[in-house]
């Protein structure tokens, strides 16, 4: 099995387990952005699941996109929590503003940070697997 593979998997669990215990059990409702993160964050829990249970090295094809555009929303999301001028390109315009920190752990831990280093330590898993995986290919 894969070490690469299982983080990913790992991450992708504790980051879905992680948005259901804010939103369930916390009642933190959440924003526009949040959502999106969450779509491109549950399929990876499954699929990279699947991908552990078959030790499918070639799974990053299909779940490296998902992300790269996840990390890339929560990166977004985080600036604009942090960053009082981005706040005016706010895309939450009804519901829960996407600037609202439920939580500020140590005054810079916020839930989109906490899926942005989810996001990253799944995308830099995928790349480690995807090279490994073509190294293995080229040898045969």
């Amino acid at each position: 099995m894969n070490k690469s593979l299982l983080l990913a998997w790992i991450s992708a669990i504790i980051a879905t387990l992680g948005s259901l215990y804010f939103s369930e059990v916390m009642h933190f409702i959440p924003c526009t952005l949040c959502w999106y993160q969450r779509i491109f964050m549950y399929p990876l829990a499954i699929i990279l699941g699947i991908a552990v249970y078959r030790n499918d090295n070639g799974i990053y094809k299909y779940v490296l996109p998902l992300s790269i555009v996840g990390m890339l929303l929560s990166g977004y999301h985080t600036l604009l929590q942090k960053i009082p001028y981005l706040q005016q390109f706010e895309m939450c315009t009804s519901g829960v503003p996407c600037s609202k920190d439920y939580i500020n752990w140590m005054g810079f831990i916020t839930i989109p940070l906490l899926a942005f280093i989810a996001f990253t330590i799944i995308t830099v898993c995928l790349v480690i697997l995807a090279r490994s995986h073509k190294r293995e290919t080229i040898r045969g």
